[in-house]
């Protein structure tokens, strides 16, 4: 009977250590997130304060004489963190992120870190991506520093549309909607660190990415979730197998993806939406989007893709780059993409409204 009284008396035990554990870890978490949310507000406020100062003096050279000042002072009673250098990215934070409320929802979640990789970026609607997925997928610095130097955001297809639309998606995600295939899906997906022979094989390269899932997944992007191989597709008396499946947590829908080692053929959009079609009808659950598809291809002619409307079809077609160029190239390629992409849409948008005002 005692020894029943002890054991009991040790799961009570237990039991309130675990949860006086989790009261600890959770008050330490929070206490990390408010003090990293204040620093974060005072840099800005600083920068802010500092720009204004700057900015209503019309005297050359008055900037860099205000900030010598201060940051000799400041350094003096604050330490390093408040030196020439520090002052002077401050105030470009305060520049690049001119809104306050914006600053505010983005402290909660990124860390002063997390600002110092993207400030650097050019594009204001480039930072604004990278800010908005570090916030929803929870970017560790290290990740957020790998995605840029990865040149992610001009990988994606939002980058490639008219930047109105690009400056709505973003809103809208920073307003609490749900991610978009355009901020998911990529082009071209890089797949180097499968490590495939020159002369690799439909099967060698789907084998290296089941090896490989947890660093394919990764650049995929946050929110994919592995299904199945060789999906089985019965359709009649045939049988057909999807490569690979996957289901996107934010997204909310199941994602097929097939891999081609050659150039895109028009016949592959005819065979997605065949598998596509069978997974709405026997695969799709309750609350789930429609399936969407993925063709990861060697290569492809961006107008015959354009032309065949792949995305009213749910379809994605992109390039997969096996063997990567030199980052230079490879970025000069993405940028030219991009602009072609942009001009097209734009082509597309005003033949639209010269269509609407005729009729």
């Amino acid at each position: 009977m005692a020894m029943g009284k002890k054991t009991e008396s040790a799961v009570a035990s237990n039991a309130l250590l675990a949860e006086l554990r989790d009261l600890i870890e959770s008050a330490r978490q929070h206490v990390a997130q408010t003090a990293n949310a204040t620093l974060t507000m005072l840099y800005w406020h600083v920068g802010q304060r500092i720009r204004g100062e700057v900015l209503k003096e019309t005297r050359a050279g008055y900037g860099k004489e205000i900030l010598a000042t201060l940051s000799q002072e400041l350094a003096k009673d604050y330490g390093k963190g408040f030196n020439m250098s520090a002052l002077t990215r401050m105030a470009k934070f305060a520049e690049v992120f001119p809104d306050e409320e914006i600053v505010v929802s983005l402290s909660r979640h990124l860390s002063w870190s997390h600002f110092i990789e993207i400030l650097p970026l050019k594009q204001p609607l480039e930072r604004e991506y990278y800010a908005e997925l570090c916030r929803v997928e929870r970017w560790s610095v290290r990740t957020l520093r790998e995605r840029i130097g990865s040149q992610l955001y001009l990988r994606t297809a939002i980058a490639k549309q008219p930047e109105a639309v690009v400056k709505a998606e973003i809103s809208h995600l920073r307003d609490g909607g749900q991610m978009t295939p355009d901020l998911v899906f990529r082009d071209p997906y890089m797949l180097d660190f499968l490590g495939l022979p020159q002369d690799y094989s439909e099967r060698d390269l789907e084998d290296a990415i089941l090896r490989e899932m947890e660093r394919f997944l990764l650049e995929l992007g946050v929110g994919f979730t592995f299904v199945a191989r060789q999906k089985r597709i019965s359709v009649g008396a045939d049988d057909f197998y999807l490569d690979l499946l996957f289901y996107h947590r934010h997204l909310k829908r199941l994602v097929a993806v097939e891999l081609k080692l050659e150039k895109f053929q028009p016949a592959h959009k005819g065979q997605m939406e065949l598998y596509l079609r069978w997974l709405d009808q026997y695969d799709r659950a309750a609350g789930e989007e429609a399936p969407i598809g993925l063709i990861l291809c060697a290569s492809k002619d961006a107008e015959q893709v354009q032309l065949m409307d792949m995305e009213a079809s749910n379809i994605r077609v992109a390039e997969y780059l096996a063997h990567i160029p030199d980052m230079k190239v490879l970025q000069a390629q993405l940028h030219r993409a991009v602009e072609l992409a942009r001009e097209r849409a734009a082509r597309g948008m005003l033949s639209n409204e010269k269509r609407g005002a005729s009729e």
